[in-house]
């Protein structure tokens, strides 16, 4: 388990208050998107292909304060874009810190180096370095070449400097088990606490989408990879429950209230992954105005492969909390690896739905090539 025994402590202890008061619906990680400006343009990712007068737009230091006192999430998570470009960062996460929030800082760490004067290492701050696999793999994923070994080079400095820092990893198409074995002993080699797998989303906005994983596949890729992962030690930021869901051992529904998503437009319906279901105007009117019966595995086509964890870490979580026997067995002896897979749910939907009219927000992209060009920001 790569969370310190502090985190591990005081999120639980959130979590008990919540379920004591009876709170069916209450968040675990405000997912913060203060800037949606990149300086890469990943095949995976649609988020730079908004015109400058979005990507120009950003959220000021009061509305990131006002998004956390809001929802009162334990952790933070602040991503974009690429958080780093926001010049008012620094003072962000200051802001975060004081109000003794987990924060975990997603960077894809080519600016990280000189600005890491910045801040100071702190058990309530985690750099979370973006590497989508080994050297070849994650240069495709982020379409530059020299990313990967300046991830690895900036996470040595950013070690020896005493910062908390993890790996976020996404998987795709074409990704075999012992490639992410041996990212993973690489991983553990750099002394990184922990890292965050998944497999990728189909983001409707990204401009490849043969690069997916479907959802059975995704769980045999996890399967092969914790078979090889056995007795490596490895340290993942993440619940043993979500991984053996990911494993195909869990039968599990998206809990996506458990990380609401505050961007430039709003408090955005009902998770980051979906763009056109609309947005909030506050914390209080997402909760209590999402149809969130729509949404979720079996409910609606768009969830149909998505295994991500800001949906279903949460719900595992949650039932860690009903049945801590079942997830003590699996933290102490890893996921199963054969067998039958649990049953998914059924699918209540016939028919795809109907396009939505876009908002106003959502233009046209302006590039869909499979590696774009942007403006690269240095």
């Amino acid at each position: 388990m790569g969370v310190p025994l502090i985190q591990q402590f005081r999120v639980a202890k959130y979590i008990l208050g919540k379920k004591i008061r009876r709170e069916a619906r209450y968040p675990l990680v405000l997912m913060l998107e203060p800037l949606f400006r990149c300086n890469l343009a990943c095949s995976g990712c649609g988020k730079i292909d908004y015109p400058d007068e979005i990507l120009n737009k950003r959220l000021s230091f009061d509305d990131c304060m006002t998004a956390i006192d809001e929802c009162g999430a334990p952790i933070v998570s602040v991503a974009g874009g690429e958080p780093l470009i926001h010049t008012d960062m620094p003072r962000i996460i200051k802001g975060f810190i004081e109000r003794k929030k987990f924060v975990y800082l997603c960077t894809n760490a080519l600016l990280l180096e000189r600005r890491m004067d910045d801040y100071q290492p702190s058990p309530y701050l985690t750099f979370s370095i973006h590497l989508d696999g080994n050297r070849d793999r994650h240069d495709a994923s982020v379409c530059r070449e020299g990313v990967f070994d300046k991830c690895v080079d900036v996470i040595r400095t950013a070690r020896a400097r005493g910062f908390r820092v993890t790996i976020n990893c996404t998987l795709f198409q074409g990704e075999t088990a012992p490639e992410v074995a041996e990212f993973m002993d690489l991983a553990m080699e750099l002394g990184v606490e922990g890292v965050t797998i998944s497999p990728g989303y189909n983001y409707e906005r990204a401009p490849r989408q043969d690069v997916f994983l479907k959802r059975r596949e995704s769980k045999q890729l996890f399967r092969d990879i914790f078979k090889l992962g056995d007795g490596h030690g490895w340290r993942f930021n993440q619940s043993s429950l979500y991984l053996d869901f990911l494993a195909g051992n869990q039968t599990y529904q998206c809990t996506p209230w458990g990380n609401p998503t505050r961007n430039i437009f709003g408090w955005q319906k009902p998770c980051y992954l979906l763009v056109g279901e609309g947005y909030a105007r506050s914390y209080r009117e997402l909760i209590e105005e999402t149809e969130w019966d729509n949404y979720g595995t079996g409910r609606n086509p768009k969830c149909a492969n998505c295994m991500v964890h800001c949906g279903y870490e949460a719900t595992a979580v949650n039932d860690i909390f009903g049945n801590p026997a079942k997830a003590m067995k699996v933290a102490l002896f890893g996921p199963r690896t054969e067998g039958p897979m649990a049953p998914e749910l059924p699918v209540l939907y016939q028919d795809e739905p109907q396009p939505r009219p876009r908002l106003v927000a959502e233009i046209k992209p302006v590039a869909a090539g499979a590696c774009k060009s942007n403006k690269h920001v240095a």
